[in-house]
């Protein structure tokens, strides 16, 4: 049987396509930029090709895509679609409620949002990690300086010039302060995120009028979610990770892989963006210790960076994400903070114990390897499509 998979920039996609084979699969991949269009009779007729083929068990995407559900709609195809991003507005796309779906979301809270409103074609499923793969990386001693640090962070600070919030610009100074006080009341808050029903009718229609945006016309969602999960959070996350770790600098040695130098964390080592493939996981095994700040869009999920952290064999410190507590044991297989001082508290502890800390990394490691790696995940999607078709 066959499986067309959309080759679109993702991570991971080489490894979920690794894990397909194993399962005895063929894999056909294809691309097309007009993907992104959600009514393009074009795009539609170029489909059409890979969609007529035979023996095609199903069309697979990393991440949910409105034209991909309708042409498989079309043909009786069965739609699989692993969902990596927080927020995705495709997803509050009309074309969900298609039958040919599955929807595999790594977000709980997002999973619970769509199942109780009475959706059916959603599952959870967390993400995954080729451990094997990383297990093999070996890392040259010329480079052990670059990849070892006492403290790392590796992702966006979301410091790029002309972001999403700078269009806000313009802002009568009610909203903006307004919208000030929301966001350090929220970054004081861990585990729960209320900006959206904070932001009332008057304050949407003000940031509206800076910036303006116009939902699709399949799309369900409101300008509330827009404003909150693209504006809002990215900026909240901005202001959350230079604060963070700004403070960590003046103690530790911290190295940053990032895009855009930070200009307000002096102290810290600036390495530069490097390679998710090899790069990364070599300093996720070789820091003491690996930082995740999650982008607060993301409500209760485990980012990526999680999974990539233990699967390599690295020390998790991370903010409180509740679905780690569905398949970790906190203290055990990862640590986490509650507030900013728990996190310099821990960062002191786990810097001092150093026999509890490689234990701790080396069961992380071992949980990842035993229940989630991409063959587990294909697995599951599979039992969850011959029991739901």
């Amino acid at each position: 049987m066959n499986i067309l998979f959309l080759d679109s920039p993702s991570f991971g996609k080489e490894d979920m396509k690794r894990a397909f084979v194993n399962a005895g699969y063929k894999v056909i991949s294809f691309y097309n930029d007009y993907v992104y269009n959600r009514i393009d009779k074009e795009f539609d007729l170029w489909l059409e090709q890979y969609l007529k083929r035979d023996n095609i068990a199903f069309l697979f995407s990393f991440n949910y895509f409105p034209s991909l559900s309708n042409g498989c709609q079309r043909h009786g195809i069965p739609y699989v679609a692993y969902v990596y991003d927080s927020p995705l507005s495709a997803l509050y796309s009309t074309t969900l409620l298609n039958s040919c779906n599955h929807v595999f979301l790594f977000d709980g809270a997002v999973y619970e949002e769509f199942k109780q409103g009475g959706i059916n074609t959603v599952h959870y499923m967390p993400l995954a990690v080729n451990v094997s793969r990383l297990d093999g990386i070996k890392v040259p001693k010329e480079a052990l300086d670059t990849v070892s640090s006492e403290v790392s962070f590796v992702g966006s600070l979301y410091n790029e010039k002309h972001n999403l919030f700078d269009k806000l610009d313009g802002l009568d100074k009610y909203t903006k302060g307004y919208l000030d006080a929301l966001m350090d009341a929220q970054m004081c808050i861990w585990g729960y995120y209320f900006v959206d029903e904070m932001l009332t009718p008057e304050i949407v229609d003000a940031m509206s009028k800076c910036a303006p945006y116009t939902i699709q016309p399949d799309g369900v969602e409101t300008l509330q979610y827009i404003y909150s999960r693209y504006f809002i959070a990215r900026r909240i996350t901005a202001l959350e990770r230079q604060r963070l770790l700004k403070r960590v600098s003046k103690q530790y040695k911290l190295k940053l892989y990032t895009h855009r130098k930070p200009d307000n964390i002096p102290e810290a080592d600036y390495i530069g963006a490097i390679d998710w493939e090899e790069s990364m996981p070599a300093v996720f095994r070789h820091s003491r210790i690996n930082l995740n700040i999650s982008l607060r869009s993301i409500r209760t999920g485990i980012p990526l960076r999680a999974f990539d952290i233990m699967g390599a064999g690295g020390f998790l410190l991370t903010n409180y994400q509740s679905d780690l507590f569905k398949h970790f044991t906190a203290g055990q297989d990862f640590v986490y903070y509650e507030s900013e001082d728990d996190m310099m508290n821990k960062i002191e502890y786990y810097m001092s114990h150093e026999n509890e800390r490689k234990e701790i990394a080396a069961n992380g490691h071992e949980a990842v390897k035993q229940s989630h790696t991409y063959e587990h995940r294909v697995k599951e999607m599979l039992d969850i499509i011959r029991q739901t078709s």
